[in-house]
């Protein structure tokens, strides 16, 4: 049985845990790894949200900036671009959705600002409110709920990472540190869910441990999302004759991936592919129940 929680969600209250939401992802960007350029056009942005929600999905995330492999974040992208990407999407859903919850996929506390009131309800942060110095009170003061999730060192650093003995105490760790300074700075413990961050700064074999083991995150007492799709060491698990399947290949088993770690007590599911997740999530949850 996975814990049970109660989201706090602007004025409203989600109850996490009785079964699984599903996150779909809506990347404005032109260079994501899986899906760069599809939603660039904000219409074209907007129809993708509306297609998700139709789906399953009952979070919608939107993404104006790249964390994709390799890309320098101090150098790549300015806020005014970024807000440009992002705005008019949120603006368009929250008028033809009045009810969805829309989370801003974000590290910079201005763009995060300008999105709550545009009408986000949820801060992304994939930096753990790191990379802003500014986010942990902007997020404080905003009163939304807020995601935080762990990323050792930045895109264009991850392949001269040294590799990490321990990857699942690493995380567990830190991502415990990280909620505790969110605290700290005046966010309520009850507004932020965790996630380990597959992939972000983990080399591929330090992904399978983490999802082996996904369940031993429990113990930092949070609710937990989880985003697993189309990502590489999905790809490497899924290799044939040496090479790792491409990003087009990588459905079934990042459902095979989802649904272990719902199993394992996920409370979301970030996913690309929100129709075959929620098919996943229903019977995975009469399982997990």
């Amino acid at each position: 049985m996975r814990p049970v929680f109660e989201w706090q969600i602007g004025s409203r209250s989600l109850q996490l845990g009785k079964r699984t939401l599903i996150m779909g992802i809506v990347n404005v960007t032109p260079d994501s790894f899986s899906d760069g350029g599809d939603c660039l056009d904000p219409q074209n942005a907007m129809a993708k949200a509306l297609h998700l929600i139709d789906e399953g999905a009952e979070i919608i995330d939107i993404g104006g900036f790249s964390t994709r492999p390799g890309v320098i974040i101090d150098d790549n992208l300015s806020e005014a671009e970024e807000l440009r990407r992002i705005l008019p999407v949120i603006e368009g859903l929250r008028n033809h959705r009045p009810k969805a919850l829309i989370s801003v996929d974000t590290f910079r506390a201005n763009v995060a600002r300008a999105a709550i009131k545009a009408g986000a309800d949820i801060v992304n942060d994939v930096s753990g409110f790191l990379w802003d110095k500014a986010m942990p009170k902007t997020v404080a003061d905003l009163k939304c709920a807020a995601i935080l999730m762990h990323m050792r060192g930045k895109p264009d650093e991850w392949r001269k990472l040294p590799p990490v003995g321990d990857i699942v105490t690493l995380v567990k760790r830190e991502l415990r540190d990280r909620a505790e300074a969110a605290v700290i700075a005046g966010t309520k413990r009850e507004r932020l869910v965790l996630d380990p961050g597959f992939g972000f700064g983990k080399n591929r074999e330090e992904n399978y441990p983490l999802l082996k083991r996904f369940e031993e995150l429990h113990q930092i007492r949070y609710p937990l999302l989880a985003g697993v799709s189309r990502k590489s060491f999905v790809g490497r698990a899924l290799a044939r004759n040496g090479e790792d399947a491409p990003v087009t290949a990588r459905l079934y088993g990042t459902l095979a991936a989802e649904t272990s770690l719902i199993l394992k007590g996920a409370h979301i599911i970030r996913t690309h592919d929100a129709k075959a997740c929620a098919d996943a999530v229903k019977i995975a949850d009469i399982v997990a129940g």
